[in-house]
């Protein structure tokens, strides 16, 4: 569990037959949402919330499947899927680009094996690079998470950070200021003085060098924390939602916003 994320999370303690009933699950809600919105066209699928690279591909291509019957698509729809980048989710890329997704948001939050160890990471920077290197094979598509504004980081070696990112390929660079939410293990850590985040000078220059930096290579801001290379590297999800846009959510702790004749 990550320290710094105040999501709902449940732990896998390799129980399979509850697995595959939350895959179940997922497939009845999609089933009932159905019925209640009436005929739409699918725009895009995103797997996101945490890991969901950890499903069975056999589960992300039921989901694709049943969502594309149910909501006939117009054409190509972007689906896309967040993956930790360890060694063992890496080793399902190739099965979860076969069971349809296009676009991997890969959570890497650092190079650093000492600021992943701070994060609470399963990853080392060697596996992330493994990781990058077999997703460039089985996605056309990729995108990577950074956490900056980490106690101790100062402008040059974050801009080495995003630097590394950029030679590595990436099309797409979310990068996310560490924020300390007060029922974490961080905010609870910070409230008992164990550590500190950087000062609000410090952490302006950190964003303003990040906006620099990415800008110089070529990279449009088009969110707060998004920045594509071209129109064409951004997410059309995200974009779809950020415009006020009409999407279903589904799963633990999922938020859906939907338009019907009684409002909003």
């Amino acid at each position: 569990m990550c320290p710094y994320c105040d999501f709902n999370v449940v732990r896998d303690r390799g129980r399979t037959q509850e697995q595959a009933e939350l895959a179940q699950a997922i497939l009845n809600d999609l089933e009932a949402q159905a019925a209640l919105v009436g005929p739409r066209a699918l725009a895009s699928i995103f797997f996101g919330g945490g890991t969901p690279s950890l499903m069975p591909p056999d589960a992300v291509a039921a989901v694709v499947e049943r969502a594309r019957a149910l909501f006939p698509p117009s054409g190509d729809i972007e689906i896309s899927l967040e993956a930790n980048p360890t060694d063992a989710e890496a080793g399902r890329y190739a099965a979860l680009a076969q069971a349809g997704v296009n676009r991997l948001s890969m959570g890497v939050q650092s190079f650093d094996d000492a600021a992943l160890k701070f994060l609470g990471r399963d990853h080392s920077a060697a596996e992330a690079r493994r990781a990058i290197a077999l997703a460039g094979r089985a996605f056309p598509r990729l995108s990577i998470d950074l956490i900056y504004a980490r106690p101790g980081q100062g402008v040059a070696n974050w801009t080495a950070e995003l630097t590394t990112a950029l030679d590595l390929g990436f099309e797409h660079v979310s990068p996310y200021q560490l924020t300390i939410e007060g029922t974490t293990a961080f905010g609870r850590a910070v409230a008992r003085g164990a550590w500190a985040p950087p000062d609000e000078d410090l952490a302006a220059a950190l964003y303003e060098a990040t906006q620099a930096t990415l800008e110089a290579a070529g990279f449009e801001a088009y969110e707060v924390s998004n920045h594509a290379r071209d129109v064409a590297a951004r997410s059309s999800h995200n974009l779809h939602v950020w415009r006020g846009g009409d999407y279903l959510g589904l799963g633990p702790g999922a938020h859906g916003r939907l338009t019907l004749d009684e409002g909003r």
